[in-house]
């Protein structure tokens, strides 16, 4: 895996978990990879589940 930048969108809401920052008020410290975000964690905007989040290709953060 590289080292760039990845971002993970809510399909529902748009939200968008950058690991850089993490999730502080949800209890997700910044630099926690999503991989190792807890499967009952839910977006913070919508509270839709991690299952529906999707990974956010690099170019269209470019």
């Amino acid at each position: 895996m590289s080292n760039d930048k990845q971002i993970i969108s809510c399909t529902v809401c748009g939200y968008e978990y950058d690991p850089m920052a993490g999730d502080p008020e949800n209890g997700i410290p910044p630099g926690t990879l999503w991989e190792d975000i807890p499967d009952d964690w839910l977006c913070p905007d919508c509270q839709m589940p991690k299952s529906d989040f999707e990974l956010v290709p690099q170019a269209a953060h470019q």
